[in-house]
């Protein structure tokens, strides 16, 4: 059972549950594998079955989904919910791979039962959607965006019935960008529903950030009492220069190969470009961002699902709330924007810890322990060699200056690279103006820094002082160096986005 060796397990068993819960969804939940319930399990379906609103905080891996689909699907059922119905649960997910795991479950769920179920995310046929809409959806697990389109532009799409909502990684939703669409949502919703669960890996956020689907009558329950992660856990960190981080990245993994590792990075475009290089060096790698097609991220997700072994790289749409299982190695190559981001990316090992194998995050970049104690952290400094150095970056250079795609991969990741630091929430430790450009460009394979479109405000517009002023375009430096423009200014909008959903 997931989670064995975590301490989530209670002593409370499923078929405590007889005559509350009904013989479909027990054999049900047998079928699936689970005898015991985890503690999330065993404190929230209680007060669920009985109607009770909640807010709860509880990490990956500790059996939260089942723990909010099991009563959703008891009410429904009780009250006998056909297709003319309507929709009468509804589970908003912050990911399109967060809520195919969610639908998953869900389908494993109702197995026995005869309600009906549907997934609507971007990426997908929306007309396809509208059609299963129509037809009548009991349960309907939806990202934000599309439902929000669904519920505005869908006039055969029956809600009026909702008599269940969850909205699982809360915080999360708001951190991506989707806080008006959430209120949008909340207000075309019915505004009484006999039962809602919001659900986070963190207490304190979901509780600031939802409150409006709060009622007095919600009930709030911090299974981690603030600390959602994973334990058993290891945690260290390298510090590195720039110039050497993609080696080091390489020596890493090559050496890891066998094992089960995730990468993540600032940006879409540098995901993109180390997936290239890395595969083109023969380092089979797999990637996962938010600008492929749905059908690309979906397939490339369960397969490393589902392999023993293999390298995932991928930007913040893998973060939080999936259940990917063993899960050796960690590795945050860029820093997230928010050093309370790390726990997310963290969550991802439980279940190699749960196997009594070794499960590691290892932060990867120059200023990491200035990021990590900001975050109050408490880990410790490892050390690892790089071999071979000199060789390898200057074939690195040679490859990058010779292959023509390459290069324009690795210019453009470079600058996604700049912009994500320029942006970083962390000013006092990311400062652009201090950064090193020269060394970051040749750990994509640049001997001079590519020019970057980047927005700096009036205050920044003029020349800077310092190393970031000091170096000129692709082409070579730059004969007069106080003339140089590494940076253009360009207007602010959503086009500087680091990540696409």
């Amino acid at each position: 059972v997931p989670g064995t060796s975590l301490g989530v397990l209670s002593d409370t068993r499923f078929d405590s549950l007889k005559g509350v819960v009904s013989e479909a969804s027990l054999k049900a939940v047998k079928a699936m594998g689970f005898t015991q319930m985890t503690e999330i399990q065993a404190k929230t379906i209680p007060h669920l079955l009985e109607g009770r609103d909640m807010v709860a905080a509880a990490k990956t891996g500790s059996g939260k989904t089942l723990a909010f689909l099991i009563p959703a699907v008891e009410l429904l059922s009780k009250l006998k919910f056909m297709p003319r119905n309507g929709t009468g649960a509804l589970v908003i997910a912050p990911t399109r791979e967060l809520a195919m795991q969610t639908f998953g479950v869900l389908q494993e769920l109702l197995t026995h039962q005869n309600q009906t179920l549907g997934l609507i995310m971007g990426g997908t046929s929306r007309q396809s959607e509208a059609n299963k809409l129509a037809k009548g959806v009991n349960f309907l697990v939806a990202t934000p965006g599309r439902l929000l389109d669904h519920l505005q532009n869908t006039s055969e799409f029956v809600y009026k019935n909702l008599q269940c909502l969850i909205i699982d990684e809360a915080d999360r939703i708001l951190d991506i960008g989707f806080e008006e669409e959430m209120k949008q949502i909340l207000r075309l919703l019915p505004s009484e529903w006999l039962l809602s669960l919001v659900v986070s890996a963190c207490y304190s956020c979901v509780a600031a950030t939802l409150k409006t689907t709060s009622s007095p009558s919600t009930s709030g329950l911090d299974e981690n009492k603030e600390q959602a992660t994973v334990e058993g856990l290891e945690q260290g960190y390298v510090v590195c220069p720039s110039d050497k981080r993609f080696l080091l990245l390489f020596t890493f993994l090559k050496k890891n190969r066998k094992k089960k590792v995730m990468v993540f990075f600032s940006s879409c475009l540098s995901v993109k470009y180390h997936h290239e290089l890395l595969n083109y060096i023969d380092l089979p790698v797999m990637s996962i961002h938010g600008k492929q097609k749905q059908a690309k991220r979906t397939t490339t997700f369960f397969q490393f699902c589902n392999a023993d072994t293999g390298i995932l790289l991928c930007t913040d749409v893998a973060a939080r709330g999936l259940d990917i299982p063993e899960v050796d190695w960690i590795v945050q190559y860029d820093p997230p924007d928010d050093p309370k981001l790390w726990q997310g990316r963290v969550l991802q090992t439980n279940i190699a810890t749960a196997l009594n194998e070794q499960g590691w995050l290892l932060y990867f970049y120059f200023l990491a322990q200035l990021f990590l104690s900001s975050a109050i952290f408490t880990i410790d400094q490892r050390k690892y060699t790089i071999s071979a150095v000199p060789s390898a970056l200057l074939f690195l250079e040679k490859l990058i200056t010779k292959n023509y795609f390459l290069h324009m991969s690795a210019k453009e990741a470079y600058k996604a690279y700049v912009r994500a630091y320029d942006s970083h929430h962390l000013k006092s430790i990311f400062d652009v103006n201090t950064l090193d450009l020269i060394q970051v460009a040749k750990s994509f394979g640049f001997t001079v820094p590519p020019s970057v479109d980047l927005h700096v405000g009036s205050s920044k517009a003029r020349p800077r002082k310092g190393r970031a002023s000091n170096y000129g375009y692709e082409g070579g430096p730059s004969k007069k160096r106080e003339k140089s423009v590494i940076y253009k200014p360009v207007p602010v909008g959503n086009k500087n986005r680091q990540f696409s959903r």
